[in-house]
C-alpha cells in the first residue's frame, strides 16, 4: 500500500526532521523532503525498496525494527551509523508503530547529530587520549628505572659467574630487560616535534607505497587516488612516514591475503580541528575493504595497549595519533563489514 498521496500537503512534508515510513516488510513507503536530504537519494529511489537494499550498512538492530513495532513498542537508539552509497550517517533514531492492527506501518525519525555535538566529541575523546596517554607514559618511567637496574645487576653477575655454563641465565635476563626497554620506549612514544621542513606529502606516502609493497601479500593491492593541486606545507617527513605506514600496515595484517587498499587526498575548506578554525587543510584517507574494526574497540581504538590482532601491542594507532598531533592536525576512523577509512586532516598554513 503507497501511502504517500495520502501524506502529501501535511505537516511531515514540512518538517526539518528527516520521516521515513515503513510497512512490516521494511519496505519504504514514504519519505519527507528531510530524509531525502539527510540520505541524499531522491524519494522516486527510495520508494518501494527495502530499507536494507538502501542502507550498505546501518549499526540499528534491523531484526529488533521488525519485531518491537508489531508488538505496539517504540524505541530510541542513539549515534546510530547509516551508510548510503558509501557515505556514513550519524544519526539518532526514534521508532514508532502508527497502527496497532495489521499491515503495520513503522515511522522512524532520523535527527542527524550536528556538527557541534561532533566537535564537542572530538574534543572529549582528545581529551581522554591524552590522559590516558599520561597515564602509560607515567607507567612507563616507572618501569624503566627498575629495569636498568635489573640489567646492570644481570650483567654485573655474569662477570662473576664462574661457571660459562651459567652465564646463560643471565643472558635471558639481560635479552628480556632490552625486550622491555624497546617496549617501553614505544610506549613513550616521540617525546618532542621533529625539525618540520616544507616538504609534499605525497612523496612521503609514496615512501609508504613503496615500504608496504616491499612485503605485501600477493592478493593485496594499493590504488591512488592523489590530488596533485595539495601545496607543500611545513611537515616532519620521517614522522608522518610513521604515522601513515603504521595505519597501512594495520590494513594490510586486517585483510587476510586479500583486497584493496586506497591512498587518497584532498583539499578541505573551513575545518575545525581541535576547537580550532582553519580555512584550508590537507584530507589524507586510507581506504580498505577488510572485515572492518571489532565495535568492541571502535571508541577507544587510539588508545594505547588496544588491539584487535592477537599479539599485537595496540601501540601504532596511538603512536600515529601522536604524530598526527604534533603536527596540529586530527585522525578519526570510521568502519563497517567491508569498508575501513581513517581520515587525517593537516592544516595548511603559510
Amino acid at each position: 500500500m503507497n501511502t504517500r498521496p495520502e501524506l502529501q500537503g501535511t505537516l511531515l512534508d514540512n518538517l526539518l526532521t528527516a520521516v521515513i515510513l515503513l510497512d512490516s516488510t521494511l519496505t519504504v513507503r514514504y519519505v519527507n523532503p528531510a530524509a531525502e536530504q539527510l540520505l541524499g537519494i531522491s524519494a522516486r529511489r527510495l520508494l518501494q525498496q527495502s530499507l536494507d537494499q538502501v542502507v550498505e550498512y546501518t549499526s540499528l538492530d534491523l531484526d529488533r525494527l521488525r519485531t518491537e513495532p508489531r508488538q505496539g513498542q517504540g524505541f530510541t537508539d542513539s549515534e546510530v551509523t547509516l551508510v548510503v552509497d558509501g557515505d556514513p550517517k550519524l544519526v539518532d533514531v526514534s521508532v514508532v508503530t502508527i497502527n496497532e492492527e495489521a499491515p503495520h506501518l513503522i515511522l522512524m525519525e532520523l535527527r542527524k547529530i550536528d556538527q557541534q555535538k561532533r566537535i564537542s566529541q572530538e574534543l572529549q575523546q582528545h581529551a581522554q587520549q591524552l590522559a590516558a596517554r599520561d597515564l602509560v607514559r607515567g607507567l612507563a618511567h616507572e618501569i624503566k628505572n627498575p629495569l636498568g637496574g635489573l640489567r646492570g645487576a644481570a650483567q654485573l653477575l655474569e662477570k662473576a659467574l664462574p661457571d660459562a655454563q651459567l652465564k646463560e641465565y643471565t643472558g635471558i635476563i639481560i635479552a628480556q630487560a632490552d625486550r622491555l626497554r624497546n617496549l617501553v620506549d614505544r610506549l613513550l612514544g616521540p617525546q618532542r616535534p621533529g625539525r618540520h621542513q616544507v616538504h609534499n606529502v605525497h612523496s612521503v606516502m609514496e615512501q609508504v607505497r613503496r615500504l608496504v609493497e616491499l612485503e605485501l601479500p600477493p592478493g593485496i593491492r594499493i590504488e591512488r587516488d592523489y590530488d596533485p593541486s595539495i601545496p607543500d606545507f611545513e611537515m616532519e617527513p620521517d614522522q608522518l612516514q610513521q604515522a601513515f605506514l603504521n595505519i597501512v600496515r594495520n590494513a594490510v595484517e586486517a585483510m587476510g591475503g586479500e583486497g584493496v587498499i586506497r591512498l587518497k587526498t584532498r583539499t578541505v575548506f573551513q575545518i575545525t580541528i581541535h576547537g580550532k578554525r582553519y580555512r584550508l587543510a590537507a584530507e589524507i584517507k586510507i581506504i580498505d575493504n577488510g572485515p572492518g574494526i571489532p565495535e568492541n574497540i571502535r571508541d577507544t581504538l587510539f588508545y594505547p595497549m588496544v588491539t584487535g590482532k592477537e599479539g599485537g601491542t595496540g601501540l601504532g594507532l596511538s603512536i600515529a595519533q601522536n604524530l598526527i598531533d604534533q603536527h596540529k592536525g586530527r585522525i578519526e576512523c570510521v568502519s563497517w563489514p567491508g569498508h575501513t577509512e581513517f581520515s587525517i586532516y593537516l592544516p595548511l598554513r603559510k
